[in-house]
């Protein structure tokens, strides 16, 4: 039998130790932060509830977590700097290194990578000449690999500091983070303005930022795809407690409890394989959600 040795350690993309920095802020610095730091903990009835804030807070004034940080969050909650720690290095959006201007990540999860999003990685790494986790020598773009993004119904999607840039390329993208290291400010595919990695920290806190304006509010029509379908076909969501079929209409009477009976009896079974029919192509009748003849 052969022994696998697997080393645990902090993500790959981000090289060194955890947290690095200063020991702690200037005086002039921790007076600036508290006067912020005192405006987001009242907002909580538990003061160590602000914790996840005050992180973006700290971020936002170093570009990544730093032990000054980690040291200031614990101090203005009553907190050990370990139990701070424990937090900020579980959550993937608190860097451990520092962050260019503008964080620009790449999505390769299932839907963006089919759609072609490991192109657009790696097209962004060999036209920026980095790796993901690494920032420009002009300190104006940090790469990353991100996983999903939430935003499949426009995929590839290319994420600049949570901001969505929807149906990239790889010179969609290219174009993208030329235009932001020249300075331009691209408007995001959602709407609303594209802040700077600090500025939009300082707005993930619950502070004003100097370009926090709202997004247009638009949904795009991929987004309401399923919505739609459901409208068209009379679907909607079962009562809370009641079994649905696979429809979603809710059945009535013993229907339904035969099913709720059927569904226990086979619940610790294996999932029947995969069906080997070759699906009918995109536009027929049976895959269209917007044809009147769709099941």
């Amino acid at each position: 039998m052969t022994s696998v040795f697997l080393e645990l350690g902090q993500r790959p993309d981000e090289p060194g130790p955890p947290i690095h920095g200063a020991a702690a802020y200037p005086d002039e610095v921790t007076a600036r932060l508290a006067a912020d730091a005192a405006t987001i903990i009242a907002r909580y009835p538990q003061a160590r509830s602000a914790l996840l804030p005050l992180l973006h807070l700290v971020q936002a004034e170093d570009s990544c977590l730093t032990p000054a940080g980690i040291r200031f969050c614990a101090a203005q909650l009553g907190l050990t700097d370990a139990e701070v720690t424990a937090v900020a290095t579980f959550y993937s959006m608190y860097r451990r290194q520092p962050t260019g201007e503008y964080l620009v990540g790449v999505c390769t999860n299932t839907l963006c990578a089919v759609m072609g999003g490991d192109a657009i990685l790696e097209s962004l790494q060999s036209h920026l000449d980095i790796a993901p986790g690494q920032t420009t020598d002009d300190g104006t773009v940090t790469l990353e690999h991100l996983e999903c993004n939430a935003a499949c119904d426009y995929a590839p999607v290319v994420m600049v500091n949570w901001d969505f840039f929807d149906n990239q390329t790889p010179s969609s993208a290219r174009e993208l983070v030329d235009a932001l290291r020249s300075g331009e400010t691209p408007t995001p595919s959602r709407g609303g303005s594209l802040c700077t990695f600090r500025d939009t920290a300082r707005i993930l806190a619950g502070l004003n930022g100097p370009c926090d304006a709202e997004s247009s509010g638009v949904v795009g029509t991929a987004t309401l795809a399923g919505l739609r379908f459901a409208r068209e076909h009379g679907m909607s969501a079962p009562q809370a407690g009641t079994p649905s079929d696979s429809t979603g209409h809710e059945p009535a009477g013993p229907s339904g409890r035969d099913q709720a009976e059927a569904t226990e009896a086979v619940k610790d079974q294996p999932a029947p394989a995969p069906s080997a029919d070759v699906p009918a192509q995109a536009g027929t009748p049976e895959t269209d959600p917007g044809s009147a003849d769709s099941r």
